[in-house]
This record gives C-alpha cells, sequence and structure tokens, in this order.
C-alpha cells in the first residue's frame, strides 16, 4: 500500500512539474527527444562507405547485396558491422521508389555536431567562413551546398530545424560523403543564430538577386574578418529577419542581363570568391 501510494504521488508531481512547463517547452522537449530516436536509411556506396568509415556516425543495420558487400568489403570489415545479405530482385529496405541504392543501404542516427559557438570559433587554421541556409529545403540543393562547404574549408552549413532539408538518404547521397565531414548544424533560430555569428566577430552578407552591391566589392572592404554567407532558399529568397540580421546584401555579379543561378551553385560560386579572400588576406596580400 506504501509503495503504491508513494508511485501515485512521484506522478503526480511529474504531471504537476510538467504543468507548470509552456507548452511550447514541452513540445519543444519531446521533438528533441525523438529526433534523438529516428533513424534514416543511408544508401549508394559512396554515402554507405564513408558512413562506415565515420566513427561518430551511429549504425544500426546495414544491408547489402553480395556485389556491393565485394565492393564495400574493406569499410565493412574495419566498422565491425555484420551485413545482411540481400536478393538485389528484393531489396528489404523502405527506400522511395527511385532512390539508386546500388545494392548499398545504411540504418543510421542523425549526426550530432554540437554548438555553434564552439563549431564556427576561429582557431589556429585561418579565418572561419560559415554558410547559413533560410529555409532551403530541397535535399538535393543542401547536399550540393555541403559538398562545396567541404571543398572551400566552411566550418559549417548552418539551417534552422524546421523547414529546412533533414539529414535524409537523398540528401547524403547528393553531398556524396560530405555529410559525413562537413557539420550540417540545424538551429532553433536562423536569426538568433545569425546573431550569434555577429558577436562572434562575423561579417554576415546576403545574398540577394536585387542587391546593389557585388560580392567582390563587398569582399574587398571586409579585411581580416570570419565570414558568413547567408543563402535563401529559390524564389521566396531570404526573410526580412534574416537580411535585417545582415551586414550587407550582395549579388554575384553576371555577364549577362538576364538569368540565375539556383541556389546551391550561388553558394559555391560565393564560397569560392570568399575562400580566395580570406587566403589572400592571410598571405598579406
Amino acid at each position: 500500500m506504501r509503495l503504491e501510494a508513494a508511485r501515485r504521488a512521484g506522478q503526480m508531481r511529474g504531471q504537476g512539474d510538467a504543468m507548470k512547463k509552456p507548452k511550447w517547452v514541452v513540445e519543444k522537449e519531446q521533438a528533441r527527444r525523438q529526433g534523438a530516436q529516428a533513424t534514416h536509411w543511408l544508401f549508394g556506396l559512396h554515402a554507405v562507405r564513408d558512413a562506415l568509415g565515420n566513427p561518430a556516425r551511429e549504425r544500426l543495420r546495414l544491408v547489402v547485396t553480395q556485389n556491393a558487400a565485394d565492393r564495400l568489403a574493406e569499410a565493412i570489415v574495419a566498422s565491425g558491422m555484420t551485413p545482411e545479405i540481400a536478393d538485389p530482385r528484393r531489396f528489404p529496405v523502405p527506400l522511395d521508389p527511385g532512390s539508386v541504392h546500388q545494392g548499398a543501404a545504411l540504418e543510421v542516427r542523425a549526426l550530432d555536431w554540437g554548438r555553434l559557438a564552439d563549431r564556427c570559433l576561429a582557431g589556429d587554421d585561418g579565418m572561419p567562413l560559415v554558410v547559413a541556409l533560410d529555409r532551403v529545403t530541397d535535399p538535393h540543393n543542401v547536399g550540393a551546398v555541403l559538398r562545396s562547404a567541404e571543398v572551400f574549408g566552411a566550418r559549417a552549413v548552418v539551417a534552422p530545424m524546421r523547414h529546412s532539408a533533414p539529414e535524409t538518404g537523398a540528401l547524403a547521397k547528393t553531398a556524396s560523403g560530405a555529410l559525413e565531414r562537413q557539420p550540417y548544424l540545424r538551429v532553433g533560430n536562423l536569426g538568433d543564430a545569425l546573431g550569434t555569428l555577429r558577436d562572434m566577430g562575423y561579417t554576415l552578407l546576403g545574398l540577394d538577386g536585387e542587391a546593389a552591391e557585388t560580392l567582390e566589392g563587398a569582399l574587398q572592404r571586409t579585411g581580416r574578418r570570419p565570414l558568413a554567407l547567408v543563402l535563401g532558399a529559390e524564389g521566396p529568397g531570404l526573410r526580412e529577419r534574416s537580411k535585417a540580421s545582415c551586414d550587407a546584401l550582395v549579388r554575384i555579379d553576371a555577364a549577362g542581363a538576364f538569368g540565375s543561378l539556383n541556389v546551391s551553385n550561388a553558394a559555391a560560386v560565393a564560397l569560392y570568391a570568399a575562400r580566395r579572400h580570406l587566403d589572400r588576406g592571410a598571405d598579406g596580400a
């Protein structure tokens, strides 16, 4: 009787604590717990091989055809996983019909890249460069941005938790391995994250096709400061708060009078220009 009464009292205290919290706090905590438990499938030889070689990746289940197992043999042995050999005609993984899995799929949990303030601090490896994506929801665009970010040495690609592309197999395949190495930080509020970057000494340049100033011109006057390139989704572009958070709005100068780049191509061009600018500054040019 006493044990039962104590149990009920504990439940009531727990319910009382929950009732004290605002609804949005409770929902946020629930979403965080659910997100920590959620899994997804990576597919394709490159994406699976790189995930198998990533010690930070929590891996749950590996399904491969015999042909894929032979091609991934070294990575599979190093990972310590025991693969399930599948019939290529009945591949037992819940992928979209159009997914080109190449006979390899790996169930994983999303990577945890830590805090923005820690990941984007200036260090001994030159001036930091960061990409922020404002509601870019296409996983193929985000995957391509991650590839470019890795190539040009960005510290992180930052995106809001809601209204952005989550980590998925399609994103990982487009990123071609970059997802395992290039930090993809999804934050609760992008505007707050941009404010954090500014407080850390970053110059924030927002890409806007209608801007009066060119990216090249803005880079020439930023000096030796960390850079954050802020890009919006195709069509709507940057939201007003994101624009207001930027130190300048800039455009990529084009030779023609019409036409535009999609967000992943614009990111690649901007990252190239920004990296050249930062490297010239580091060399004292």
